[in-house]
């Protein structure tokens, strides 16, 4: 029986060691197996792949195109007859070919497709890292809220301890008759609350790890954890933290402007419509190509004899080579058309630099007016805390010792419990804008 026991033990502690064992993810393992695995930045890959086509289409255009054809014609009923008769003859031929034609000159039509086709290839490139660092910073966004609600979910727990000592305290006085049951009732409706704070938080811890497990595109958020960095309150880190100087949104916008690939992007559709425009005006240009070919025909009449079919072939073989120019001479205007159109295009490019340039310059005033107030937020934030806790220390020393209600303690208790909110909220807040300034300057997104 004890061996039974004993087998019993060893097998269910080696089934509960993968739930002990789970993987914690960081911040960059999260963004990694984002950019892996999200549809839409597979999707942008897949536009990459449709634009080398398109490249490779226009270069292959300058190879020739060759082409066979063989064709089969039966004659029937009265036709003239090289007697300059007619009789009524049933005729069949058999004909066989093969051409090819190169183009020699397109107006500079083909080396401007190609270098267009190069232009949009690198700006679908510059497309999928700008997708890239889209959902890099939703996940950071995810990560941060989860710190954050796992901050939040740990003092809701220390609340509860407080009122469970509490409870316990009040519930031996009561004992000893030294407190009514009416304030046993008060402090275990206090614990309650505690506790029901506590729920809120953990459901909202498990809605934020749900959130950032769909974003990884993970089948479920069962075991999915993440690491916590090392905490702004360490003298060390806080130290460093608060040394660093916030950049100006100049200088920050003066370095993403040649990093940011959403930048990048526009540049090169800008200078692709300068190979549009080009492409429209080959229209007014003449066009010259080179054909070739190689052909016979086999020949069958009723009431006639014909050469045999191989005879036939070798007698009747031919072969041609021809230049074709065409000039364009009048086309309705067409090709005027597409210039002007092609140019409208490139002012519409223009305003879409100026307009991301604008956005990005947004952007990166939001940031550095929001690391600036979040600096400022946290160290308000650890003055109001540590005063919070200071006055919560006080208050319950007096309701242990009979000086201060109930009521005065939850007050106390509930004020203590904001300042903890708002220090957690202050602190990865910024955290999280000193992340993005470094994001915008071309490192790696990290905390």
């Amino acid at each position: 029986m004890n061996r039974r026991l004993v087998c019993c033990y060893i097998i269910a502690a080696l089934i509960s060691l993968p739930a002990t064992a789970q993987k914690q993810w960081t911040l960059r393992e999260c963004c990694d197996y984002a950019v892996s695995h999200n549809i839409a930045i597979r999707q942008q890959e897949n536009a990459c792949r449709q634009q080398e086509l398109n490249l490779s289409n226009a270069r292959n255009s300058r190879l020739p195109d060759v082409s066979g054809s063989v064709g089969q014609n039966f004659s029937f009923g009265r036709g003239l007859t090289a007697d300059n008769t007619y009789t009524n003859t049933n005729t069949s031929s058999t004909s066989f070919s093969v051409g090819a034609s190169v183009p020699l000159f397109t107006g500079f039509q083909i080396p401007n497709q190609i270098a267009l086709s190069r232009l949009n290839l690198e700006a679908a490139t510059a497309d999928l890292e700008k997708a890239k660092n889209d959902i890099c910073m939703q996940v950071a966004q995810a990560y941060v809220q989860i710190l954050y609600d796992m901050e939040i979910a740990e003092v809701a727990r220390r609340q509860i301890a407080i009122d469970s000592q509490q409870v316990a305290r009040i519930q031996a006085l009561v004992d000893n008759g030294k407190a009514s049951g009416a304030q046993l009732s008060q402090q275990r409706a206090s614990l309650a609350g505690s506790r029901l704070t506590a729920t809120q938080a953990d459901n909202n811890l498990a809605l934020g790890l749900l959130n950032l497990s769909q974003l990884l595109e993970l089948p479920t958020a069962d075991g999915f954890t993440i690491v916590k960095p090392a905490l702004v309150d360490e003298p060390a880190v806080r130290g460093e933290m608060f040394s660093a100087v916030i950049p100006s949104a100049d200088a920050v916008y003066a370095e993403a402007l040649g990093l940011k690939p959403e930048i990048a992007a526009q540049q090169l559709r800008l200078r692709a419509t300068d190979r549009t425009i080009a492409i429209a005006r080959a229209g007014y240009m003449p066009t010259l190509s080179l054909s070739g070919g190689l052909g016979s025909n086999y020949y069958t009449t009723s009431s006639f004899s014909s050469d045999p079919f191989g005879k036939q072939l070798k007698n009747n073989f031919s072969q041609y080579v021809g230049l074709s120019l065409n000039i364009p001479i009048f086309n309705r205007f067409q090709t005027r058309n597409n210039i002007r159109s092609a140019k409208i295009d490139q002012q519409n490019q223009k305003l879409a630099l100026d307009n991301t340039k604008k956005t990005l310059y947004k952007e990166i005033q939001q940031v550095c007016l929001n690391a600036s107030a979040a600096r400022a937020k946290y160290e308000s934030s650890t003055a109001a805390a540590q005063s919070s806790h200071d006055a919560f220390n006080l208050i319950e020393a007096k309701y242990e010792n009979g000086k201060a209600t109930i009521t005065e303690f939850n007050e106390q208790k509930n004020l203590y419990l904001k300042a903890e909110s708002d220090l957690t909220q202050a602190r990865y807040e910024y955290l999280y804008q000193i992340a993005l300034l470094k994001f915008y300057r071309g490192q790696q997104l990290d905390l």
